[in-house]
């Protein structure tokens, strides 16, 4: 019998993130600092509407796009936070951001065209770049600029063939982010250049100090970019696969297509709940970005007890300590604590090869998990000084 799979689908590895996780599931009494998911349950007024849909029987289709009342509150909401200018029209809901940015690829990459990834990244720009046909250019971001992408570096890796930049601030894995002067310099090298950005906002509203600021709000930057969004990180809901994306009508009509054809439609009572969290959920988010805050100030002063050296996180909810003092590769680390400790954290490589000397930990969980995990932690690195 021939071989059925397509060569692309087979050089792609799996997710070095659900690897672990996966390990960890067929252990007892193992702490996991792995997975990007609030350990806050939905707020009960976005469940409830929800629920109050399916009692309402709406549980049909919606238009391609998504719910019109729906694209419209998305629509003021962004205005409102980030001064985000996008009619209904200009908005698909999507089944998470990850369905976003692989429409968006496969609407806009031909053949050979080169889309610039900034690494580390979260784990699914690199083989969706590859699966739509595209080159992926990797820069390798530098822990002294705390993961921040600067201008030269946009430059140096920029080339005929270069067509899409995609960018993640506030960051996953890093927590990194970048001010509105850091996107000011990239605006520039990206219009000089004529370029579409994809900027993937997921943590938007988990900022620590200041607030985001949204390259598309940049002059001449409306038009070269796709912004995505979604409800999974800022309002926990996770399980409801509810994202967006708001572009150029002309981006748009085509990528409505895309999702016309392997979607249909975000699911309908997803869409209900997510219009309730736009409408009441501001002081959700302010209650679960304190307490991020909090287990954040909690681990950068664990670790600097510790002697794992780590630039501050000032977005999302992820911290990545080095590790390198201890003469492990980040796979071998992250195995053997697991191994030894029953404690998960994820090896910076699963975010590509910049990743190398560095772990991401995650603080989505409860504070009596971290403390747990701080207290592993502390005998795993102590077992390496005998």
């Amino acid at each position: 019998m021939r071989d059925f799979l397509n060569e692309t689908i087979k050089q792609i590895k799996p997710s070095g993130i659900r690897k672990f996780f996966d390990i960890a599931n067929r252990m007892e009494d193992c702490v996991s600092l792995g997975v990007g998911e609030p350990d806050f349950d939905t707020p009960w007024h976005i469940t409830e509407e929800g629920i109050y849909s399916l009692e309402q029987g709406k549980t049909f289709y919606t238009s391609n796009q998504g719910l019109p009342e729906f694209r419209e509150e998305i629509s003021r909401w962004s205005k409102r936070k980030y001064g985000l200018d996008y009619s209904k029209d200009d908005i698909i809901i999507t089944i998470g951001g990850s369905e976003a940015i692989d429409i968006a690829l496969r609407s806009c990459v031909c053949p050979g065209d080169e889309v610039i990834i900034l690494e580390p990244c979260y784990v699914c720009y690199k083989p969706d770049v590859e699966l739509a046909g595209g080159v992926a250019k990797i820069i390798q971001l530098k822990n002294e600029n705390q993961f921040r992408l600067t201008p030269e570096e946009l430059e140096e890796a920029i080339t005929p063939k270069t067509k899409i930049l995609i960018m993640n601030y506030p960051n996953n894995p890093t927590g990194a982010i970048m001010s509105k002067s850091d996107l000011e310099k990239i605006a520039e090298v990206v219009i000089k250049h004529d370029l579409l950005v994809i900027s993937d906002e997921i943590y938007s509203e988990l900022m620590y100090k200041g607030t985001h600021t949204s390259i598309a709000t940049l002059p001449g930057m409306r038009d070269r970019t796709l912004t995505i969004n979604g409800f999974s990180k800022a309002y926990s809901m996770t399980g409801w696969r509810l994202g967006y994306v708001m572009g150029p009508a002309n981006i748009i009509e085509q990528m409505k297509k895309v999702h016309q054809f392997i979607i249909m439609c975000a699911p309908t009572i997803s869409q209900y709940a997510g219009l309730e969290a736009l409408k009441n959920g501001d002081e959700d988010i302010i209650m679960m970005r304190e307490e991020y805050d909090r287990r954040r100030k909690y681990l950068l002063k664990e670790f600097e007890r510790l002697g794992l050296p780590c630039f501050e996180p000032l977005g999302a909810f992820y911290i990545f300590p080095c590790i390198k003092q201890y003469g492990m590769s980040s796979e071998d680390f992250a195995m053997d604590l697991l191994n030894k400790e029953r404690l998960v954290v994820v090896p910076g490589t699963a975010f590509g090869d910049t990743g190398e000397g560095f772990v991401r930990i995650s603080y989505a969980y409860s504070m009596d998990s971290l403390k747990e995990a701080i207290r592993r932690l502390e005998r795993y690195l102590n077992s390496l000084k005998k």
